[in-house]
């Protein structure tokens, strides 16, 4: 088994993939370790995975590979969707069971960083995985193209979203860039509490926040109406792809529409860094059709959250699945019980 020592070596091998995910990052990798994560980084034939292991249900370890594993975009597909069953496929399953045997842990969760459609498709399992019932990243997201001018960009969107952005600017809403995360975590509890979502503590946001700032690689967003700050939002980038992570409101001047231009000035900052696609990361997990007849009617989720996403001109894809390579079925059936009751929280 091929451990690298350090996260230097980590991102060395990552240089030679310019698409990959944030999260197989080294900075994402050194937030979780603040938080109760051991990191792990894996190589073998032209692969890797930055690997995170959590103790639960009272002991035990579950493994955790989010949006890898990193390597030629081809040839993840062809083992995803089970057409490759030679070199990689064995590698990634050799690999993973020889560290599911020295670290302890009861099996792996992988959520592939592969969207559906050309040879995959929605059925397909990895070798050596079962499907999961149990994803920790969304599974559907939106995606815009901001490779693009902006003109262009504003045409795509939906016809009330550019007129609130507008409305906006009009009523004299300003966004500035900010570093205040204590402003930013008490409008993340106002909008936890008004829209019913879980919040992280204020120490996870200051360090996600401080470990990309240092690198320039997040920005904080904040929205101003008549001297009061109103909402924020904080985006990242790596390589060619600008996320959307975290945003939050006040109740007050609701009315004004600062959200709508301040994803527009995070748009605008994802395609000055060169970014090419901007993910707005997190739809109801249901098919484009669907998802436009009901999201009028339906709450709670992220139903409200996609009515507000869909007005800005994306695409919505869906990613390949959460999958888990399982090394004790005793744990796993116990880990099934225990997400269906409280879920894991990543």
């Amino acid at each position: 088994m091929n451990f690298l020592n350090d996260y230097s070596q980590w991102d060395d091998f990552l240089a030679q993939f310019p698409n990959v995910h944030l999260l197989q990052t080294s900075a994402w990798g050194k937030v979780k370790e603040q938080f109760g994560w051991e990191v792990y980084h894996l190589i073998s034939h032209g692969w890797g995975a930055q690997v995170l292991v959590k103790k639960i249900l009272g002991g035990f370890r579950l493994g955790y590979i989010p949006k890898g594993p990193v390597g030629s975009e081809p040839e993840l597909e062809q083992w995803l969707s089970r057409q490759s069953g030679d070199e990689i496929s064995h590698s990634i399953i050799a690999q993973l069971k020889a560290f599911c045997s020295e670290k302890g842990v009861a099996f792996i969760k992988i959520e592939p960083d592969v969207l559906l459609g050309g040879r995959v498709d929605a059925g397909d399992c990895p070798p050596g995985f079962q499907p999961s019932s149990h994803a920790i990243q969304p599974l559907r997201t939106i995606l815009i193209d901001v490779n693009l001018d902006e003109r262009e960009i504003l045409a795509r969107m939906k016809q009330k979203t550019r007129y609130n952005i507008r409305l906006a600017e009009r009523r004299g809403v300003e966004v500035e860039q900010s570093k205040d995360i204590d402003l930013f975590y008490e409008m993340m509890l106002i909008t936890g509490k008004r829209d019913g979502f879980g919040v992280h503590t204020r120490d996870y946001y200051k360090s996600v926040y401080s470990i990309f700032d240092e690198q320039e690689q997040a920005k904080l967003f904040v929205a101003v109406y008549q001297g009061n700050p109103v909402a924020c939002l904080m985006a990242f980038s790596q390589g060619k792809r600008a996320f959307y992570f975290y945003g939050a409101s006040r109740d007050e001047h609701r009315e004004v529409m600062a959200p709508y231009l301040l994803q527009w000035r995070a748009i605008q900052w994802a395609k000055e860094r060169g970014c090419t696609v901007y993910d707005l990361w997190g739809v109801p997990d249901y098919e484009e059709t669907v998802l436009e007849e009901y999201f009028g009617e339906r709450k709670g989720g992220l139903w409200g959250v996609y009515r507000f996403k869909r007005g800005f001109g994306g695409r919505v894809v869906r990613y390949a699945g959460a999958y888990d390579f399982v090394d004790s079925p005793l744990v796993y059936s116990l880990y099934k019980i225990y997400t269906r009751r409280v879920g894991v929280r990543s």
